[in-house]
Order: C-alpha cells, then structure tokens, then sequence
C-alpha cells in the first residue's frame, strides 16, 4: 500500500446489556433505520411506540440473558476479537470496529481512525451478501459520521464477498472440522438471516447472493442436492418473507423421522442472537420436539485465523493501487 491506509469493520449492534432498559435502547435505534423498516411513519411509529417497544425488549430478557457471556455480548464480544486478529493480519494499518446500533458507535470508531489521518479508509461491512438492510445501511451509517469532519479519506468499499474462494474455503473447513468432531448429520441446513420479498422484488441482490454462497459450499463440500438444503430465519411480521422458512423446515424434518440435522448460518460473520438462540436453542428444540434426535448448530467464523486471513486479504486487495 503505497498511502496511509485504515480499515472500519461495521456490523450490526448489539444491546449493551441484557436489560430491558438496554434492549429498549437497542431496538429504538435499530427498527427507527428506514433501510430495515420502510413502512410511512404514520403506520409505522404507532405500532413500534405503542407496541413494541413498551412490551418487546422485558420479553426479549430471557432471550439475550441465555447467550450473555461473562466477557459481554457474543457479537461484540467476538467481533472485537476479529478486528484485533485482523489488525495483527495487516501489520501497521489501523483497523477499528464500530456498530451500526450502539456501541462502539460507526462515529466512534471513525474518531479512532482519525487519530492515525489515513489518506484511504476501506470500509469493511461484515455482512457477506448484500442487502439494503444491512450494507447499505452500515454505508448510510458512515456518511452520516463523516459529514462535517475535516478529515475526509478516500474512501473504498467492500459491498460483498459471497462468492470469495477464501471465504468458501473458510466455510467448508468449518464444517469438515465439525463433522470430525461430532460426526456428520444426515442433513445440512445452510440458513441465512431472511429479509421481506417486496425488497428482493425492488432490486435488492441478496436472495440471490445467498443462493450462490449456498452452493458454492455444497460444491466445495461435495454434496448430492439431497444432503443440504438452504433457508431463511428471523422473520417478523405478517409480510412475505424470503422462504422457506427455517423453523418450519426443522419441524418438516423432524416429523419426517430425519434423526439428525446439522446447522450452519453463513450470512452471519460472528455468532450472535440469532445463531446462538434462534438456532443453537430454539431451533434445536424445535427439531427435536418434532421427532428428530439431535440438531448440532455449526459455529461461525468468528475470529478462527482464516476468517482473519480472508478479510485482511481482501483489505490488503483493495487498499493497493
């Protein structure tokens, strides 16, 4: 890299505790973003002041209290991890986390960068497959902190990285490495985080993206159609969601005498709430209610030395002339 180069690693938040008060907070800032929620105001903010968040967040205690670790939030927790492993990765360049919803702020860790001047900042959005829900977003993010700061980079971007034969490679050793452990399930279900079908029939390329990373890892694992399938999780509402639907896929499988199903989320870079809970426990309990015998949920990359490997690779790529 022939100019001072930063990297900002953006994903998505995190509540600060697990409290009511702290998901509250959390879940104002997240479901005010008109990238996730595109409904008018006017139908829009009744239902989230008068509904949501008043009743939500002491419902959502429980939840977050079971994947709470004694370091903090498993996201945050490993997320931090990943920018350290990455920062080793890439030497002298200055690499800083910052959340789209809460802390370390996107702004925060822009004030971090700035302290070194990098004449070119990668912004680095951890989201795999792109969607206005997440990249897009992680991107509005940053423009609203850089807005009136003297110190204005060159900026790059990373929109995505499905298909990148370091990121495949990283996800197939993570499920070799599983199968040796635990031994191989009669199914593997690859799910990825849904997001409405208006927004795919808008232009959004993420359905798709997910679709190629899928079998991108079937080809790279060697399996027959018969022996994965691919779903989609965390619906909310009454709105036409990307299908099929993970939890109703578990309990088909279930019921249909499959004994074991093994669980993988590749759209999701760290663990978090939605792998750790949604799938790990209550997906499991879902199966296994249904009449399977065991679900054995697939860790994310997190901050294994490949993960760190792949992303600095890409940093490195697109910092160069």
């Amino acid at each position: 890299m022939s100019a001072k180069a930063g990297v900002l690693l953006i994903n998505l938040g995190t509540p600060d505790a697990p409290t009511a008060e702290a998901i509250r907070r959390f879940l104002s800032e997240f479901l005010k973003d008109r990238r996730v929620v595109d409904l008018p105001a006017a139908l829009w903010w009744p239902v989230l002041y008068g509904f949501i968040l008043p009743f939500r967040p002491q419902k959502l205690v429980h939840t977050y209290s079971q994947i709470w670790t004694p370091e903090g939030s498993p996201l945050l927790v490993y997320s931090q991890r990943l920018a350290h492993a990455i920062r080793q990765k890439l030497g002298g360049v200055p690499v800083a986390l910052g959340l789209r919803y809460g802390w370390p702020s996107i702004a925060t860790a822009l004030k971090e960068l700035e302290l070194h001047k990098p004449e070119r900042l990668l912004v680095l959005p951890l989201y795999p497959q792109y969607s206005r829900t997440t990249t897009a977003s992680a991107l509005d993010g940053v423009q609203a902190a850089m807005t009136g700061r003297h110190w204005q980079p060159e900026l790059r971007i990373v929109n995505d990285y499905y298909s990148n034969p370091g990121y495949i490679a990283a996800l197939r050793d993570g499920v070799l490495r599983h199968w040796q452990q635990h031994g191989r399930g009669e199914k593997l279900l690859m799910s990825f985080h849904g997001i409405p079908e208006r927004y795919v029939k808008a232009g959004d390329p993420y359905l798709t993206q997910c679709q190629r990373t899928a079998a991108k890892l079937a080809q790279a694992l060697e399996l027959p159609e018969s022996a994965w399938a691919l779903c989609y999780q965390s619906r909310v509402g009454k709105a036409r969601w990307t299908a099929p639907y993970t939890d109703e896929v578990l309990i088909d499988l279930g019921r249909k005498s499959v004994k074991t199903v093994d669980v993988i989320c590749p759209g999701f870079a760290v663990d978090c709430l939605e792998t750790l809970e949604e799938i790990a426990i209550r997906g499991k309990s879902q199966f296994e209610g249904a009449g399977g015998r065991e679900l054995r949920y697939i860790a994310a990359l997190n901050d294994e030395p490949a993960h760190a490997t792949l992303l600095a690779d890409i940093a490195t790529a697109r910092l160069s002339d």
